[in-house]
């Protein structure tokens, strides 16, 4: 077991809340979070046919049985598949308000959010656990040295197990998230195209999202890439970053960026090698992805939801990424470069101006291992993007 950063954050909020829940893609390590966290907690999986029919057809009768055989409280892992369970955890809830007695766990975001906000508002504390960060990695020992092995084997505990082949891991994560989260979906019927799409997704990363242009490319109407990229969202496989609204006397873009939360699943629908990785003309957008979802790691890991955006202009200037928090912005350019330019900091020293901000707060995140202090800004290695939360 790799020491997770948001166990801290569960266990303080588990003295405050009766019920957690703890949400992220398949095989992102809630389950064994959860037990860990909690291991004097009765386990049961909603993913066991006999369990979720009880829970469904009799779910006073299912509560009944199991807060006898364990006090110190239950975890119900991907609890989506029984919705309805939510109203009777309220009723126990209310009538014995005991902390962290429920731990909820799920994987499809899009039944879970709308579940909750009807019935547990105030009641439940809400976490997201991604895949592993490259501090946990460090931390044991088991973060790659080259950014490339990094990227083409990705976050998931299971490319970490000595004995797992991550490519092959990929392609079997793909067949089952289709084929088990994705198939009973109403917008899809086509599970064929679908993957289509999610390989198309993969060939736009870290450009602006055109859905009209990703809906000609696959087939499909308009409306139905809005809604499959919604599903791919609430699904934890991408994440859109959208644009900062400040207007420096310029005329923004207005379109979100699209993004993987995983580099290794993108790279697997890329069909990209190691030995192509690092001339591979998408390289830049995956290293982006990569340093983005790391940034969101470290928010998720304290219990925030990311605050991230990016700018561009009309005449092409941009940021990568600005961190907003209250009143502060802090710019954050991102190069797939090992080696440190002076031109990494041209982006930053255009938006300063315009922000009429120091240069003091702004970073370059970079390919290379080296940190430096420059006058026009920070630099970063990619192995330590979540120092930047400490600054």
């Amino acid at each position: 077991m790799i020491p997770r950063y948001l166990a801290h954050d569960i266990k303080n909020m588990a003295q405050q809340y009766p019920v957690l829940a703890i949400l992220g893609p398949r095989q992102s390590g809630k389950t064994t979070l959860a037990k860990l966290t909690f291991p004097n907690h009765k386990y049961l999986t909603l993913e066991n046919p006999d369990i979720r029919r009880f829970a469904t057809e009799d779910p006073n009768g299912f509560f009944k049985l199991h807060q006898s055989e364990n006090s110190h409280g239950m975890i119900l892992d991907e609890f989506q598949h029984v919705p309805s369970i939510l109203s009777y955890i309220q009723t126990i809830v209310d009538e014995n308000r005991r902390p962290g007695y429920f731990v909820l766990t799920g994987s499809q975001n899009f039944l879970v959010n709308q579940s909750i906000t009807q019935t547990l508002a105030g009641r439940i504390s809400l976490h997201t656990l991604l895949p592993l960060s490259c501090g946990e990695l460090s931390d044991a020992a088991m973060l790659p040295d080259n950014i490339y092995s990094v990227m083409l084997k990705g976050s998931y505990p299971a490319a970490y197990n000595p004995n797992t082949d991550s490519e092959r891991w990929y392609l079997n994560y793909l067949q089952t998230y289709v084929e088990r989260d994705i198939r009973d979906i109403k917008q899809v019927t086509d599970l064929t195209l679908f993957q289509n799409f999610v390989q198309l997704c993969a060939g736009r990363i870290g450009q602006l999202l055109n859905l009209s242009s990703l809906a000609n490319d696959c087939g499909i109407a308009v409306n139905t890439a809005k809604a499959w990229i919604s599903l791919l969202e609430a699904s934890y496989i991408v994440f859109t970053l959208y644009p900062h609204y400040k207007n420096f006397s310029k005329r923004l873009v207005k379109h979100p960026k699209l993004y993987f939360y995983d580099t290794g699943l993108a790279c697997s629908l890329l069909k990209i090698t190691s030995e192509q990785l690092p001339m591979h003309y998408l390289r830049g957008g995956l290293f982006e992805s990569f340093v983005i979802s790391e940034l969101c790691k470290a928010f998720y890991n304290q219990g925030q939801r990311p605050p991230l955006y990016f700018w561009r202009d009309r005449s092409g200037a941009e940021i990568d990424c600005l961190i907003e928090q209250g009143t502060n912005l802090t710019p954050i350019e991102i190069k797939s470069s090992m080696t440190i330019g002076s031109d990494f900091f041209d982006g930053l020293s255009y938006w300063n101006n315009l922000a009429q901000q120091s240069p003091t707060k702004s970073y370059v995140i970079y390919a290379g291992d080296e940190a430096q202090e420059r006058n026009k800004g920070n630099v970063i290695s990619w192995k330590n993007i979540h120092k930047i939360m400490a600054h």
